[in-house]
């Protein structure tokens, strides 16, 4: 981290990496000791953490926080400091779950829907594909994103006890973010967490990713709207947050 440059959107910090560099400090982070939080901000939630000071404090104490919406690189553009590229959510745990395989390191998926008596698990289902296309990657453990504050305790001990040294947390942001950084004094083995929103239901086939064309443009907010119109609200937050960028200007 000490020789990476973090520039600054509405005041919250964000990383100015590719995903080479990006991966690069993450492999740090897992070399050391302790549990380091990994942000992956777009637009909504940078502008979350100019209203959230919880969010944006542990944003700014993140190991690494990666440009993943499109909207930041607009962003940098306009005050002054460009990004280098788009870092996405997504391709980056790809990158993240190769490493695994080849290192050996586990990892716990902890979030989304339940078992039902169709299926297995989100998190369940998305270990499974992950190893199809990783076979040699070691899934720790999984556990849905149904749970109640008071069993917590239980969830990271279960976490502990599977010695899984990397945990993804798909519990909607910002509550993933919130419940790794208020645990991470309590993992025993874990050396970094991410936030991955939706990734596990895309593993899991459950819901599909942005065709390319959305992907290489940037549009993968258009596609979801177009495939959840409920989600207007917000989406409303994505003009909200670039007149405060233009309002704001350069530093």
């Amino acid at each position: 981290m000490e020789n990476n440059k973090r520039i600054r959107i509405l005041d919250v910090p964000v990383d100015m990496v590719n995903n080479e560099q990006a991966m690069e400090i993450f492999k740090g982070l897992m070399e050391r000791p302790g549990c380091d939080l990994i942000v992956t901000p777009n637009s909504e939630i940078v502008l979350n953490a100019t209203r959230d000071e919880e969010l944006k404090m542990l944003i700014e104490e993140a190991g690494l926080i990666i440009p993943d919406g499109i909207g930041l690189v607009y962003a940098s553009k306009i005050v002054g400091e460009p990004l280098r590229e788009r870092v996405t959510g997504v391709d980056f745990l790809n990158s993240i779950l190769a490493y695994l395989e080849e290192t050996g390191k586990s990892v716990y998926l902890l979030g989304s829907k339940p078992a039902n008596e169709e299926r297995p698990s989100v998190a369940a289902l998305a270990g499974e594909n992950m190893q199809i296309k990783y076979p040699k990657l070691k899934i720790a453990g999984t556990h849905d994103g149904y749970f109640k504050k008071h069993q917590e305790a239980e969830l990271v001990r279960e976490i502990n006890e599977s010695g899984a040294d990397f945990l993804c947390a798909a519990l909607g942001a910002p509550k993933q973010e919130k419940f790794i950084y208020e645990h991470r004094q309590e993992f025993t083995n874990i050396r970094a967490g991410i936030g991955v929103g939706g990734s596990l239901d895309v593993w899991a086939g459950t819901v599909k990713r942005a065709p390319k064309f959305y992907q290489d443009h940037g549009l993968e907010w258009l596609y979801r709207f177009a495939q959840e119109p409920s989600r207007y609200k917000r989406m409303a937050q994505l003009p909200l947050f670039m007149i405060k960028v233009l309002a704001k200007g350069k530093k």
